[in-house]
Order: C-alpha cells, then structure tokens, then sequence
C-alpha cells in the first residue's frame, strides 16, 4: 500500500545554504500548489533579510529556536521559541536575528517563494542581505525591495 501522506525526516528535504542562513524544504509546489513550508536556520546574528513585501501572498513564521526580531509595517516584534507571525500582503518587512541566531519555519500562501530562495542559494554567499542581488532575483517571485524602514503600502 502506497503512503499518501508527505513525510521529510530530519536531515531531509532540499537545503540550501544562503550564507546567513540554510534553508530547508519541507513542502513545495510538488507537493500543494496551495503553499510552501520551509525551515530557516543559521548561527549568524543579525539581518536575514532585506527590507521587503509581497503583492499576492502572504508569509508567516514559527520561531522554534534562538530570538529574532520582525519588523512589520514598522513594528519591531521581538520573537523567541513559540512565537508566531504572520505577515498580510502588502506590508513590508524585515528578519534580524539575535545573538546565535536561531530556527524558525516559513509558511508561505501560495507557495512558490521557495523558488527564489533557490535561485539565491546559487549566487554568491549571503546574497539574500544583498539589496543588488536581492532586486535583481526578487523581482521574479513577487518579493519587493522597500526602502531601510518597512511600512505598510495599505
């Protein structure tokens, strides 16, 4: 009898290494259309990400381990183990991680931005902080480079 369940063990899944962070794949758009589950982790402290927001889908994380602050629409929210965020469309945002950095999972709906994270996975290291490099790839997938400081375009 044939499983119909999606199961990735630990140590499975595509990973990516993004300089700041590894990126692990736990669903993709072969598995639902519907959205994307990833897993972010990384010993660096400090920006995960550029200043950024999405048109058509939404994001959110889980925060499994270490601290992180979300900046969103110019909130900073500090986040440790079991904290929960989620992201609406259109509001800028930002990933800083603290000291030892940490591990937290991405739910993104629709799914999709895994591709991009790919992509950046094969630039130069840490590309993903790289507000060049981000522009030039994130333009394909619906991921929007703001200014320094994320607002909300609502």
């Amino acid at each position: 009898m044939t499983s119909r369940a999606h199961v990735v063990q630990p140590a499975q899944g595509r990973s990516v290494d993004l300089g700041v962070a590894r990126m692990r794949v736990l669903a993709d758009s072969t598995v639902s259309a519907a959205f994307s589950l990833t897993e972010f982790a990384g010993t660096a402290e400090g920006a995960w990400t550029v200043p950024h927001l999405h048109r058509g889908f939404e994001e959110s994380f889980f925060v499994l381990d270490g601290e992180f602050t979300f900046t969103v629409g110019g909130e900073a929210i500090v986040a440790g183990p079991g904290t929960y965020v989620l992201v609406g469309r259109d509001t800028a945002h930002t990933i800083t991680a603290g000291p030892g950095g940490g591990r937290f999972l991405t739910l993104m709906v629709p799914g999709g931005l895994e591709e991009m994270f790919i992509e950046l996975g094969e630039l130069p290291p840490n590309a993903i902080t790289d507000p060049v490099a981000r522009k030039a790839v994130s333009a394909r997938y619906d991921s929007i480079p703001t200014t320094a400081r994320p607002w909300t375009s609502r």
